[in-house]
């Protein structure tokens, strides 16, 4: 037992060295990422160069996270996507070079306006990049750095992949990257050297020359050729030459000289500060063989004015201020206050401080015309309301947030009938003359598609008020002040019988926004006390005028012959007169005529027929000689969309029991049986057939017949759906009365209707109201947009303009909108506004008012669009140029300024030099871009030549050469 005990102690640990390291991990992963992308084995390929392929075409971009030990990185794959990727344009080759090692020296796509950095300087087509991930500290340790590029060599190697692959090192924001390509006996290294100063033996491009030929072994005799591409990169920042961008504000006028708003119903637009930060031009050198330029220290023959190409670009402000956009941001902001308006306006704490004086105060104001009653319209009636009204508003006198003369003059700019004497209580004003004389298809229906309200209407130009109060007088408080002061005109305009201007005569559209269909319910409201007036009032025998036509009078028209026509709205009916009695409020006010009702009904051949219109088509009635005729019917109650959607929950409600679908017809057919009703007392004698015949012909069949005489006749009988037992139409006939339209209980209860409204109209809170009024907002900026973007021509504005309201009638035809997209949608509208701020910064700057004959113009214009729409833009005939001439002229007044402002700065040692030359019309380059490449044998004289490639950038912050230079590994 002890020797065995011994023998087992002396058994050691087995450690197992074929087991993977972290990092053999972490290049096993990095293979099976380019496997799982498809980017391992030959890619030889000869694709065509375009010129221009890299900025026009597609990039696609993938990534992945990879781990080595705990330390994340991001593997990221870059490729240009080209239709010309096909079989046809493939041709392989076992000894070509990679794709990237020949695209190092294309010449088609030097300097890229937008491209990826390493796009820029080695100028490939597809490549991966490693980097750290984020929150992860950069890679500065030179032996992480090496142990980066040793895994990837390895990966690249195993694989067979002959995309480049770069690892980012240092901190991110210098952009340093060291990578590696590799194929068939050959290797492309890239390198990168980084400075914050350019050393002076390497300012030029002499000494550039040197470096290059130096790190590329240029050791061959004959020297082979070195192929030069330059760019010199131009700033122009000044623009205190040119004018403010706005007008300058008329302090005279009543809006205390706001800056770009000259009335209430304009939106004010237009940038309040330069758009354009800067104009950058760049002059190019392509294609320059070695020694037919020289450049050193002391001279250079790089004039910008020689130089062949040409390119500029614009650089826009960001976020720059704008008085349409700052107007759509203010008002959105209301979105999400929680206020009421009593808490906004402190009406709870005025209560209790001033609770005395109020009565006494009001009464002093009797005597004073009110802003929106003329004085030849004052009653006591008037005065009396004039005089609530104040006790109401008397709290907030003295903190008004709105001055008088400003609060008068949008009641004035909102209720226009207010300026002069308002329309008599018996006289429907006419109020749908709004945006009817300028027809426009986009205008007229783009409310329909924004579920707002028509232009010019009441609720447009409450809208525009609202928000441009919320903007320039006083923000939140002074908006719901001039709310409480629009829903006490209402509340007047409906105490005293006045319609309101501004909404068209007819029941609340539901195409429209909420709030205009309240306004629309109240104007019917008006309306029908209107009409119940006028029958009141009206002498004798012409009793009924202006009532409400029968809804029947175009199903009449419909089924009349040519002889005989509906009665149009408005006109006189001959039974109307038969009765002075107005519509009955309640049930309980007919409870003492029923048993009248009951007996007149069972003796209606001897009772006098009431409200009757016209007869209908020389029809008799079936049971009598005596013509059928068109009763006067009451017109079906309005309904706003609120509304419909309660009545409909409540009918939902009722459930699918007989007992629920009994309740649910007779909730139906409320306003049949005022029909039927109408129809009886117009019609002494009548059945359900002759009803029928009227109100629903299609469901009255006609047939011919042969009678007893041999004579062919027509006889007509109930449809089929009208026979079933226990009908709906056969029940609510039997149980109708013979009561005139006059004496019925009212279908649509004004009275009631109105107050409703109006309490839904004062308990709104500013939050509630930007929220109703937000489509009518967005719906006058566009238009602001489109009528602004006509002046210019603007071709990106009036396209994106379509977008916009495709985008924003998604948005706002939903039930409950996204309001967070409505933000988006708003924003895309400021930046259209700031789009073309940048157009006639651009307009001016480049003088096209001035220009020549039309020819120049439209030239220019489609310059500066596309310096809008595209990154860079080609300048035609360079410094040579019509455009050309233009921009160098605009350097040249800058350098003036510049010269000038030095002189007066010091004037003893700088003066001005009247015979300057060309060149210092421009300032020093702020950026030199100078590409360097060849093909020559590496690393040694018998080596097979192979692209170098080396791009240097100088500017004064930075030093920058980034270089990929080719090797043959055959022989080591």
């Amino acid at each position: 037992m002890a020797a065995t005990s011994e023998s087992e102690s002396e058994v050691f640990e087995i450690t197992d060295f074929t087991t993977a390291s972290e990092w053999e991990r972490f290049v096993s992963k990095v293979e099976e990422v380019l496997n799982e992308w498809k980017l391992i084995g030959n890619s030889t390929r000869r694709l065509s160069r375009e010129k221009g392929d890299y900025t026009s075409g597609t990039w696609i971009e993938e990534s992945q996270e990879i781990n080595f030990v705990d330390f994340k990185f991001s593997i990221t794959h870059y490729a240009l996507v080209q239709e010309q990727d096909n079989s046809a344009n493939v041709d392989l080759e076992d000894d070509a070079f990679p794709i990237a090692m020949q695209d190092l020296l294309c010449t088609n796509n030097d300097f890229p306006p937008r491209a990826h950095c390493l796009v820029r300087w080695y100028g490939i087509r597809e490549f991966v990049v490693i980097s750290p991930g984020t929150n992860v500290e950069a890679i500065i340790s030179e032996s992480k750095c090496n142990l980066l590029l040793s895994s990837i060599s390895i990966s690249l190697g195993n694989s067979g992949c002959q995309v480049p692959m770069f690892v980012q090192i240092q901190q991110k924001w210098r952009r340093m990257y060291a990578g590696e390509c590799q194929g068939p006996s050959v290797r492309t290294e890239f390198e990168m050297v980084h400075l914050r100063k350019v050393p002076s033996q390497y300012n030029h491009l002499s000494g550039l020359l040197d470096i290059f030929k130096s790190k590329s072994g240029y050791t061959m005799y004959p020297l082979p050729p070195i192929n030069i591409a330059i760019r010199f990169t131009y700033i122009l920042q000044d623009w205190q030459q040119y004018s403010w961008p706005l007008q300058p504000p008329d302090f005279d006028n009543i809006l205390r000289g706001e800056v770009g708003e000259e009335e209430f119903g304009k939106l004010p637009f237009g940038a309040c500060e330069e758009t354009i930060s800067e104009l950058q031009l760049s002059t190019t050198w392509p294609d320059l063989a070695e020694g037919t330029v020289l450049d050193n220290d002391v001279y250079s023959d790089l004039d910008p004015l020689h130089a062949p190409h040409w390119s500029v670009r614009a650089r826009a402000v960001e976020n720059p201020q704008c008085l349409l956009g700052d107007l759509l941001t203010e008002f959105f902001k209301l979105c999400g206050r929680k206020e009421t308006t009593e808490e906004v306006l402190g009406r709870g704490q005025a209560e209790e401080d001033g609770k005395d004086g109020d009565i006494s105060s009001a009464l002093s104001k009797l005597t004073e015309p009110a802003a929106s009653v003329p004085i030849s319209k004052l009653s006591v009636s008037n005065m009396m309301h004039n005089a609530r009204r104040h006790i109401q508003r008397h709290r907030l006198t003295d903190e008004s947030p709105l001055s008088a003369e400003i609060l008068n003059s949008i009641l004035q700019y909102l209720f226009t009938d207010s300026a002069v004497a308002k329309p008599s209580k018996n006289k429907t004003t006419p109020s749908n003359g709004f945006g009817k004389a300028r027809k426009d298809e986009y205008t007229d229906d783009l409310y329909i598609q924004l579920k707002s309200a028509p232009v010019e209407s009441l609720t447009y130009r409450l809208a525009l008020c609202l928000c441009l109060v919320n903007f320039h007088h006083g923000g939140l408080r002074s908006a719901a002040y001039l709310w409480q002061e629009f829903v006490l005109e209402l509340r007047d305009r409906w105490e005293n019988n006045y319609q309101i201007n501004g909404l068209p005569e007819e029941p609340p559209d539901l195409r429209c926004c909420l709030l205009h269909q309240k306004f629309q319910m109240l104007n019917c409201c008006i309306k029908r006390r209107q009409a119940r007036d006028n029958l009141r009032k009206a002498p004798e025998g012409s009793k009924g005028r202006d009532h409400p036509n029968s809804r029947q009078s175009e199903l009449t028209a419909t089924n009349s012959s040519s002889e005989t026509t509906a009665t149009p709205a408005g006109k006189s009916w001959d039974s109307w007169s038969d009765s002075e009695e107005e519509f009955f409020e309640c049930l309980s006010d007919q409870g003492e005529n029923e048993s009248q009702h009951i007996r007149s009904d069972k003796h209606s051949s001897k009772t006098r027929a009431e409200g009757r219109m016209h007869p209908f088509n020389n029809v008799s009635l079936i049971n009598s000689s005596e013509l059928l005729f068109i009763p006067v019917t009451q017109e079906p109650a309005p309904m706003t969309e609120d509304l419909l959607e309660e009545q409909s929950e409540i009918l939902a409600k009722l459930g699918t029991s007989a007992e629920g679908a009994q309740l649910r017809a007779r909730m139906q057919s409320a306003c049949l049986l005022s029909d039927m009703e109408s129809f009886k007392a117009a019609n002494p004698g009548s059945v359900l057939e002759d009803f029928v015949r009227w109100y629903s012909p299609r469901d009255f069949v006609e047939d011919e017949v042969v009678n007893e005489e041999g004579e062919t006749v027509l006889k007509g009988e109930l449809s089929a759906r009208m026979k079933i037992p226990g009908n709906m139409w056969g029940e609510t006939w039997e149980n109708a009365r013979a009561v005139p339209a006059n004496r019925q209980k009212r279908l649509f209860d004004d009275t009631k209707e109105a107050e409703k409204v109006l309490h839904y109209l004062e308990r709104q809170k500013p939050a509630d109201l930007t929220c109703h009024l937000l489509p009518c907002i967005i719906q006058a900026a566009i238009l602001k947009v489109k009528e602004e973007a006509s002046v210019d021509s603007i071709p990106s504005v009036k396209k994106n303009t379509q977008k916009a309201t495709v985008q924003a009638s998604k948005l706002l035809q939903q039930p409950k909108p996204d309001y967070n997209n409505i933000k988006d949608c708003l924003d895309f509208i400021i930046t259209m506004e700031t789009v073309i701020g940048q157009f006639r910064s651009l307009k001016q700057k480049f003088a096209i008012d001035e220009a020549e004959n039309g020819q120049d113009r439209e030239e220019l214009i489609n310059f500066i669009n596309s310096l809008l729409e595209e990154p860079e833009v080609v300048v035609s005939g360079a410094g040579q140029g019509k455009v050309g001439g233009i921009i160098h002229r605009l350097f040249a007044v800058a350098q003036e300024t510049v010269l000038l402002d030095k002189e007066h700065g010091n004037e003893d040692e700088m003066r001005l030099t009247e015979d300057r030359s060309k060149t210092q019309d421009f300032p020093s380059p702020a950026g030199r871009e100078i590409l360097l490449r060849t093909c020559v044998p590496r690393p040694a004289p018998y080596s097979k030549p192979l692209p170098q490639r080396l791009f240097c950038v100088l500017t004064t912050e930075e030093f920058r050469l980034v270089g990929a230079f080719s090797s043959d590994t055959s022989f080591f």
